[in-house]
C-alpha cells in the first residue's frame, strides 16, 4: 500500500528531476499526454499547466495514489487519471508525449517496456523517462541484506524490491536501434534532509514499502530500527542536515 502524505514528505526532493526531465521535452503543442506512474497527481498537474490544451492523463496502479490524484484533477477539464498498471494500460489514440517518473525501477523485466513505449506515440512523438539508480549504495544495499539476512529472510520471503536503473547506455542502444532521436544521461543529487532520521523517512515512502507491507506492525518497526542503525553509519548527520546522494538515470527520445 502507498501513501501519498509519507510519499510527498520530500515533494521538493522528488519533484527536481521530473522538472530536470521535462525541460528535455520539446514537444510544443501536444494533443494527447500520459504520465505513466503519476503517483498522487501533484506533477501531472504540472503537465496540464505546461500543455493547457492537451489532454492530459494519468495512469497508476495504486488505488490510495489515484484516490489523491484524482483530487487533484477537480476543476480540470483535460486532466483525468486512471487505475491501473502500466504494463497493461493502452492509449485511446497514439501519444505525443509519454512521460514516466521513477517508476520502471518497480516493473520487472521494464526494458521489453520501454522497447513497446515507442509504438505508441504518434510521429514525431516524446518519450521521457527517469529512475533511480542506486543499487550500489548504503541505502540500497543495507536494505537488501536486511531481506536476505537469517533474521529476516523466513518473513520475507518473495518480497520484491525495487530494481533501479539499468545503464544510460543501455536504454540509448534499445531506443536508437529503433529508430529514435535519443537523449540519455544521469545526475547524482545531493539531497540535504532536515530532521531526525530523514534517510529512513524517504525510504519508508519508496524503497521500504514492499518490506513494511508483508510483515505487521510490531515486525516492521523492528526491521525500521535494524535498517536505521545501519544508515546511520553511512549517512551521518550534519549541522546542516543529512546528505543523501542519490543517482539518476534519465532518457529522453523522439520517434521518426
Amino acid at each position: 500500500m502507498w501513501d501519498p502524505g509519507q510519499y510527498l514528505r520530500y515533494a521538493g526532493e522528488r519533484a527536481r528531476p521530473f522538472f530536470d526531465l521535462l525541460t528535455r521535452v520539446g514537444a510544443g503543442e501536444p494533443g494527447y499526454v500520459a504520465d505513466l506512474g503519476c503517483g498522487p497527481g501533484n506533477l501531472t498537474a504540472v503537465l496540464a499547466d505546461r500543455w493547457p490544451a492537451a489532454e492530459i492523463v494519468g495512469v497508476d496502479s495504486s488505488p490510495e495514489m489515484i484516490a489523491a490524484a484524482r483530487e487533484e484533477a477537480r476543476n480540470r477539464d483535460r486532466l483525468s487519471f486512471a487505475l491501473a498498471d502500466i504494463r497493461d494500460w493502452r492509449p485511446a489514440r497514439r501519444l505525443d508525449v509519454l512521460l514516466s517518473n521513477a517508476v520502471l525501477q518497480w516493473v520487472p523485466g521494464h526494458l521489453d517496456l520501454v522497447r513497446r513505449w515507442p509504438g505508441l506515440l504518434a510521429p514525431g512523438g516524446w518519450l521521457a523517462f527517469q529512475l533511480p539508480g542506486n543499487y550500489d549504495q548504503p541505502t540500497h544495499a543495507v536494505l537488501a541484506g536486511l531481506v536476505r539476512s537469517d533474521r529476516w529472510a523466513p518473513l520475507l520471503d518473495g518480497v520484491a524490491l525495487n530494481r533501479q536503473a539499468r545503464s544510460p547506455e543501455e536504454y540509448l542502444g534499445v531506443l536508437a536501434g529503433a529508430g529514435c532521436s535519443v537523449d540519455a544521461w544521469e545526475t547524482t543529487y545531493l539531497h540535504v534532509l532536515p530532521g531526525e532520521d530523514p534517510v529512513v523517512e524517504w525510504y519508508r515512502g519508496t524503497g521500504l514499502r514492499p518490506v513494511l507491507a508483508a510483515l505487521d506492525p510490531r515486525q516492521a518497526e523492528r526491521f525500521v530500527a535494524e535498517y536505521r542503525e545501519q544508515v546511520a553509519k553511512a549517512y551521518p548527520a550534519a549541522p546542516y542536515g543529512t546528505v543523501l546522494p542519490f543517482r539518476r538515470v534519465f532518457v529522453v527520445a523522439q520517434v521518426p
